[in-house]
C-alpha cells in the first residue's frame, strides 16, 4: 500500500500493525471534525465525508482511522488521549488523540495563574503527554517580566519545562521547531494568548487567524473556531484549539500525584499510609510546610486537584 504521503502526518509501522486487522480498508488520520462531518488526510489527499456509523470510540481529531471507500470502520486504538472536564457540566470532553507533547500557553502580557500550569499539566499527564509551558511574547518589559515567570513557575512546579517565545522577533522559535519535530503536539491556553501567531510562525504566515488583544485585560478574541491539525514543514504535526478558559479536571488521582510528585514523595513518609496531610500527627507533609520546604499554596491546590480527581473517578464509576 502507497502510504508514504501519511508519513509527515505520522504515520509508521506502528500504525500500520494496527491497520493489520482491517485488510481491505485504507489509514487516514482526522485533520478536522464539524459535527458529523470530518476531514481526513488520506494517502490520496484530502477526504471530507459524513460518519455513516456510530463508532465506538468516536473518532476525534488527531485519530488514526481505518476507512473504504467514503466510510469510517474503525478507529485505530489511541496512544493518548487528551481531555477535560466540560465547561458547565460534569461530562467528559475529549480534546485530541494521539498527543504526545501539550503546550500550555500563556502570555506574558498578563497575569500567570498557578492553577492555570497545574491544571493543564494535570490534563497533559493523565494523557501520557509531555507538558511544556510556552511563555510568548516575551519581548514585552524587556524580557524581565519572562525571566520572573520562568522563576515563578520552576517554584510552582519543579521540573516543568519552560520555553520562552517572541514570535514577532522570533525568539524561541528554533527552539519550538526542534521540540515539535517528530511529534504530535497541541496546544492549551487562553484567546489572547498568542497560541495563532504561534501556529502561523511554525506553519506559514497567515494560517491561523489572529485577533485584537483588549488592552485593557489582555484578554483576546476567539479567532480559532475548531480544533484542526497541520503539518508542520520542518517536521511534526501540531493541533490549533480555540482558547479556553477553564481545564476542568477529568482523571484519577494518578494524573495529580505525577503533576505534584514532591508532595507525592513526601506523603511515603506520612506516619499513617491514608494520610490526608490536614491535621494528622506524624505528617511529613505538613512538617515540610512548617519548615518552609513546602509552601501550603501548593498543598491547596494539590487538595482542591485531588478533589476533582476523586469526584470524577466516582463519576466515571456511575456512584
Amino acid at each position: 500500500m502507497q502510504v508514504l504521503a501519511l508519513e509527515p502526518y505520522g504515520w509508521g509501522a506502528h500504525w500500520a500493525a494496527l491497520l493489520g486487522p482491517h485488510p481491505d480498508c485504507s489509514p487516514a488520520r482526522v485533520v478536522r471534525h464539524d459535527g458529523s462531518g470530518l476531514l481526513l488526510a488520506t494517502a490520496e489527499g484530502p477526504l471530507a465525508l459524513q460518519l455513516a456509523r456510530r463508532l465506538d470510540p468516536a473518532p476525534t481529531v488527531g485519530d488514526w482511522v481505518a476507512y473504504a471507500g467514503e466510510e469510517i470502520v474503525a478507529v485505530l486504538p489511541r496512544t493518548s488521549l487528551l481531555r477535560r472536564r466540560s465547561s458547565g457540566s460534569d461530562t467528559e470532553q475529549v480534546l485530541a488523540a494521539n498527543i504526545d507533547i501539550v503546550l500550555l500557553v500563556c502570555g506574558v502580557d498578563r497575569p500567570l495563574k498557578a492553577g492555570r500550569i497545574h491544571r493543564g499539566t494535570t490534563v497533559a499527564r493523565d494523557a501520557g503527554a509531555l507538558p511544556v509551558v510556552v511563555l510568548t511574547k516575551a519581548a514585552i518589559g524587556g524580557g524581565d517580566a519572562a525571566e520572573a515567570m520562568v522563576a515563578q513557575i520552576e517554584e510552582w512546579t519543579p521540573g516543568l519545562d519552560v520555553l520562552v517565545t517572541s514570535a514577532r522577533e522570533g525568539e524561541g522559535l528554533d527552539a519550538l521547531r526542534e521540540l515539535v519535530h517528530g511529534n504530535t503536539v497541541t496546544m492549551l491556553g487562553e484567546s489572547g494568548a498568542g497560541k495563532s501567531s504561534l501556529v502561523n510562525a511554525l506553519i506559514g504566515a497567515g494560517t491561523a487567524a489572529t485577533g485584537e488583544v483588549r488592552a485593557s485585560d489582555a484578554k483576546g478574541r476567539h479567532t480559532t473556531t475548531t480544533r484542526e491539525l497541520h503539518v508542520v514543514p520542518t517536521g511534526g504535526v501540531l493541533i490549533d484549539s480555540p482558547g479556553i478558559r477553564s481545564v476542568g479536571i477529568w482523571t484519577d488521582t494518578t494524573a495529580v500525584a505525577d503533576t505534584f510528585a514532591d508532595i507525592d514523595d513526601l506523603a511515603l513518609s506520612c506516619r499513617f499510609t491514608d494520610c490526608h496531610h490536614v491535621t494528622e500527627p506524624g505528617c511529613a507533609v505538613l512538617d515540610a510546610i512548617a519548615c518552609g520546604d513546602l509552601s501550603a499554596d501548593r498543598l491547596g491546590t494539590w487538595r482542591i486537584l485531588h478533589r476533582e480527581a476523586e469526584a470524577s473517578t466516582r463519576r466515571r464509576k456511575g456512584r
